[in-house]
């Protein structure tokens, strides 16, 4: 027998959220809000949560070392922004005045 997570509507979840956040945190359980059959979210215990959020940051800082080391063994970095939206008369702030002058 396999597990399979719970799923709960939106409605369910609503009429129940302290008895669901209660279960979720004591059995550790994951379970998914649905709508309309489609999972929208899913409540998971806040360890599960944190784990997930080191694991990200430990990618991000593991991506940002390998772009130092490309740049220190002289690869040229891509720019954070592109030169021709930020000088785009389209670009948020720009005015449309200019634009048509």
């Amino acid at each position: 027998m396999s597990w399979s997570p719970a799923e709960l509507s939106i409605a369910e979840v609503r009429s129940g959220l302290s008895r669901l956040v209660n279960r979720v945190h004591v059995t550790g359980e994951i379970t998914y809000v649905r709508d309309r059959g489609q999972r929208l979210a899913a409540i998971v215990p806040a360890d599960v949560a944190e784990a997930f959020e080191r694991a990200e940051d430990a990618l991000d800082v593991a991506a940002g070392r390998e772009a130092l080391a490309r740049i220190a063994a002289g690869e040229v970095p891509l720019p954070l922004i592109d030169e021709t939206w930020v000088t785009s008369s389209t670009a948020p702030g720009a005015d449309s005045a200019s634009a048509t002058a």
